[in-house]
């Protein structure tokens, strides 16, 4: 017998008002959102301590990020939070000049992105070749399965063994159950097993600390002068081209994963104006997170803006209200879940032997310099520009050595 809820997924279209007229669609998306406010903050935690902040100034950022971006952005679904790649280029300037310039710093950028979003410059990143797309993908896979590593890699058997256990409920109970998201059933699961027995073990709660209540508004601590200017503007067009780079390519990706369209102009603007909001109440800026974005798109089939909305209020209540249950989650469970993510995001056919044998040697050669420069340096954008320089280099080499071949071959045609 056909699954009902496989239908109804089927002829989704990502609207908000198809979503509310349906109560099965509009529970998958709220559980979707619950499942992505869970994967995002292990990482949004340990991303604050790379870019100098508290904790809780990148999880309210986070949730000021998710709430803006899933009105004003141009790819429903996609997820944005304080990401990795903009705490890599913030860390920097926070560690030589100090947290007060992060404001500073982000409110130019946001700018930066809103003026390239409405020159609609976003329409570049359609040159992107497919094979960078691929190296893209394939690094973060990579980088996405080694952060886990720590979380579960260990002599402790509970841990191990909790790590083994979200692995076969997050694979296995689909096949059973489809109305409730397996991760979710996981996390609660062990979760409240771990606590029941006493067991103790790393918990979220041992990544930073955890405490309730909102923050006020970002103070401006700087002068409003051009020695400020001077100290932030490099910091600020790192932030916003690697946001925006690493956001357009998301959007490419869940895209090609939903068969839909997007709006790269309005993703554009739209994560401008969002990290304005996230600087002037949280503190920093942020981005799409891949790894987060696919929880929701494949792990949870979420498809419209209601479920990084109910991710986004999801986080708030975690963060104030039930911040103390929040610490509790087990790292090795959500470590689980994120080396499946890892694992469902890299393309695994672009290393097939037979696809390799039909791809040009150039697109593999592209591919594989993406993956090296991201993973070495942890940095997307740097990937992606290393791959797109190298593509620029290599279309003309083999034009020369084709011309120089079909001359060779007919040499009377030089006479």
């Amino acid at each position: 017998m056909p699954d009902p809820m496989s239908s109804v997924t089927a002829n989704h279209d990502g609207r908000v008002s198809t979503v509310l007229r349906s109560p099965s669609l509009l529970l998958r998306e709220t559980l979707a959102g619950v499942i992505t406010a869970l994967a995002l903050i292990p990482e949004v935690i340990s991303f604050s301590v790379i870019a100098g902040v508290d904790p809780k100034v990148s999880l309210i950022a986070s949730v000021v990020l998710c709430l803006s971006m899933s009105v004003l952005g141009g790819r429903p679904a996609m997820v944005t939070a304080a990401a990795g790649s903009v705490a890599l280029v913030i860390g920097p300037m926070v560690h030589q000049h100090g947290v007060e310039y992060i404001l500073p710093a982000v409110l130019l950028a946001g700018l930066i992105q809103i003026v390239f979003g409405l020159a609609g410059m976003a329409r570049l990143m359609r040159f992107i070749p497919h094979s960078v797309m691929t190296g893209f993908v394939n690094a973060l896979g990579i980088l996405i399965f080694f952060a886990q590593v720590p979380h579960f890699w260990s002599r402790e058997p509970l841990i191990v063994g909790l790590f083994g256990l979200t692995l076969l409920i997050v694979l296995w109970l689909p096949r059973w159950v489809k109305s409730i998201p397996s991760p979710l059933v996981a996390i609660v699961l062990l979760t409240v097993f771990t606590v029941t027995t006493g067991q103790i073990l790393p918990t979220v709660g041992d990544e930073g600390p955890m405490q309730g209540g909102l923050p006020g508004f970002t103070q401006w601590l700087v002068p409003f002068d051009l020695h400020t200017l001077s100290i932030i503007w490099p910091c600020a067009l790192s932030i916003a081209f690697v946001g925006l780079m690493e956001s357009l390519l998301t959007a490419k990706l869940v895209d090609d994963l939903t068969d839909t369209r997007s709006s790269k102009r309005r993703e554009s603007t739209g994560l401008g104006i969002a990290n304005i909001f996230a600087g002037l109440y949280g503190g920093i800026a942020g981005c799409a997170m891949i790894g987060q974005t696919i929880v929701n798109v494949e792990m949870g089939k979420g498809r419209s803006r209601i479920s990084t909305v109910a991710a986004g209020l999801v986080l708030l209540l975690l963060v104030t209200a039930l911040s103390e249950v929040m610490a509790k989650i087990p790292m090795a469970v959500l470590a689980g879940i994120m080396v499946i993510v890892g694992v469902k995001t890299f393309s695994w056919h672009s290393v097939h032997p037979a696809a390799l044998k039909q791809a040009p040697v150039a697109e593999t050669l592209v591919m594989l310099v993406t993956v090296i420069a991201t993973v070495s340096t942890g940095n997307l954008a740097i990937g992606v520009a290393a791959g797109v320089a190298l593509m620029f280099v290599l279309p003309g080499r083999r034009q020369r050595a084709a011309d120089a071949k079909a001359k060779t071959a007919s040499p009377d045609q030089e006479k």
